[in-house]
């Protein structure tokens, strides 16, 4: 059973001695380190759009523990035998930084986490199975080279970044409706062409281009989870007839929307 600790200005959940959960501002300096623990940070700006998740090598630990952050944030520390398990090759270098922006999947899990109101025992079995989650998930998009950078050395401001950050997150959430590049322009208040430059140089590719990966990748969902016909989820996703559906799902995929159904469901 995890244990946790509240004496303390944040949240903590010692899930086993291979891995601690932090809620909270930090600093940190009490919490329980698994040895030679990686850090994986998961923060929230003052709109969910500027959420990130930020990976952090086993020898930036300690600063990391140190720092008193400027918004509640999630920390997940974890000795590298436990990501040994779910990955043996995917462990940061030690003085390793990696920042991503952080998709709506995750997002999801780690709202759940951090605005978890269970107390107890009950709350401690409820922050563990979402740690556990949250970290397992993230690993999983990490081997499928499936997270966005953010914005590193490029000409970007931090304004722009933001606002660039907030257009990912519409698509992220807004997949299903018809963004325009001229309406995504108006809403994030940058014009055309710094909203396209500055998206591809954050995210390796064009704002057209991660609507239709949103779509797809949420069709491909609903064929495996749902029984809906295939044009359905066609439609449901922004196709507006079956064939249009079939050539972008057999582009991103390697078969049709039925072929994935069959073959995914009988495996």
């Amino acid at each position: 059973m995890s244990e946790s600790t509240t004496a303390q200005p944040y949240e903590s959940v010692v899930v086993s001695p291979e891995m601690t959960i932090l809620i909270g501002r930090g600093p940190f300096q009490a919490a329980v380190v698994p040895r030679d623990a990686l850090g994986a940070v998961y923060g929230f700006g003052a709109i969910n759009a500027s959420a990130t998740v930020s990976l952090i090598g086993s020898g930036q630990v300690a600063d990391l523990v140190d720092e008193d952050l400027d918004a509640t944030r999630i920390v997940l520390l974890v000795a590298p035998t436990a990501i040994a398990r779910i990955d043996g090759h995917l462990v940061p270098d030690a003085d390793s930084r990696s920042h991503y922006h952080l998709p709506s999947e995750l997002r999801a899990i780690a709202l759940a986490l951090r605005d978890c109101d269970r107390t107890g025992e009950a709350g401690d079995i409820y922050r563990t199975a979402k740690g556990i989650e949250l970290l397992c998930e993230t690993w999983r998009l990490v081997d499928a080279c499936a997270l966005a950078p953010l914005a590193g050395d490029s000409g970007l401001s931090r304004a722009d970044s933001v606002r660039i950050l907030a257009v990912r997150q519409m698509i992220d959430d807004r997949w299903n409706e018809k963004l325009s590049l001229e309406r995504i322009a108006a809403q994030c208040g940058l014009n055309r062409e710094k909203l396209t430059r500055g998206f591809r140089e954050m995210f390796g590719c064009s704002i057209a281009e991660a609507i239709v990966e949103r779509r797809l990748t949420e069709a491909s969902r609903m064929l495996l989870t749902t029984d809906l016909p295939v044009s359905s989820v066609g439609y449901e996703n922004g196709y507006l007839n079956n064939a249009s559906f079939a050539r972008a799902f057999g582009r991103r995929f390697g078969v049709t929307p039925s072929d994935f159904r069959a073959q995914r469901l009988a495996a």
